[in-house]
């Protein structure tokens, strides 16, 4: 797959509120937590967990760093998906476990990597697969198309 490292997107939006005026991005593509969360939403397939990635396109996009931020969103991960979507990317320098008690001082450069994991690494294209039907949903632009076709609802 190709890997960018960009700080800036192409789709950059200019917003105006009220006299404040700032350019924001309006594209970002899929995070390794939306990949966590996902699930193939044909009847019967929510045991099928984690959907496989398959990227053909990775970029990473610098996100301010909130340590408090990652330490609750922590208990709301699947980590062992975290670990397997992570090495789809290439990221190999996840623990194979975390500790039992995360602090935001005493593991700080565990939440930096996690961070980046998370919320800085961005699947631009690719696949995600269903491990018990092996049916594909495209990833394009960023955003996994989970829709299923009329025979499939």
């Amino acid at each position: 797959f190709h890997y960018s490292n960009s700080s800036a997107c192409s789709h950059h939006t200019l917003i105006q509120i009220g006299a404040r005026r700032r350019t924001t991005c309006t594209h970002h593509g899929m995070r390794l937590l939306t990949h966590n969360m996902l699930i193939n939403p044909r009847k019967g397939m929510e045991s099928a967990y984690p959907l496989k990635l398959f990227p053909t396109k990775v970029t990473k996009e610098e996100v301010k760093f909130n340590p408090a931020f990652v330490v609750n969103l922590i208990p709301k991960i699947d980590y062992k998906a975290l670990l397997y979507a992570a090495s789809c990317v290439g990221i190999k320098n996840l623990p194979a476990q975390l500790p039992q008690k995360i602090d935001a001082t005493e593991h700080g450069d565990l939440l930096k990597t996690l961070h980046h994991a998370l919320l800085e690494v961005h699947v631009e294209e690719g696949k995600l697969v269903c491990p018990k039907s092996d049916r594909e949903f495209t990833i394009k632009q960023g955003i996994p198309n989970m829709r299923l076709n009329e025979d499939e609802v």
